[in-house]
């Protein structure tokens, strides 16, 4: 019976930190206020947790009221080899269509076999990933990498 209420004890602490540390809290207004200084914001990415975490990560600007006005995600690595239609992120992309670009490089498409064709609609070849990721730099876009 101990062991039982200690289970559940943890297990109700372990839901409450959890939600606390990942759940879509709203950012601070201080946050939001600097973050006004530049709408422009690129992400490079080379797997699949931060590919969707960076998606995640536009819900969370946009609820808090951060005005994004160019979202882009630049995509290089094997995940490019899920990126095609008919794949699980092809349903998760559906809801940012429109609001994100997705850029893929074009050299790891070649390397993985993956053309054009293939991609999911709405997503980008570009020449490569760092060219992009630099032109994207010059234009004033806040760039982080993963």
């Amino acid at each position: 019976m101990k062991t039982m209420i200690r289970t559940l004890i943890f297990i109700g602490f372990f839901v409450g930190v959890t939600y606390d540390t990942f759940g879509q809290d709203q950012l601070d207004a201080e946050i939001v206020s600097d973050l006004q200084a530049t709408k422009q914001y690129a992400f490079g990415v080379s797997q699949e947790l931060h590919f969707r975490g960076v998606l995640g990560m536009y819900d969370r600007l946009v609820d808090s009221g951060v005005e994004v006005t160019d979202y882009e995600i630049v995509v290089k690595g094997k995940v490019v080899k899920q990126l095609v239609k008919g794949s699980e992120l092809e349903t998760l992309f559906k809801k940012y269509k429109g609001n994100v670009r997705v850029s893929v490089c074009s050299v790891a498409m070649g390397k993985l076999g993956v053309t054009e064709d293939q991609l999911i609609d709405g997503m980008n070849p570009v020449v490569t990933y760092s060219i992009r990721l630099l032109q994207l730099q010059a234009n004033g876009y806040n760039t982080l990498t993963y």
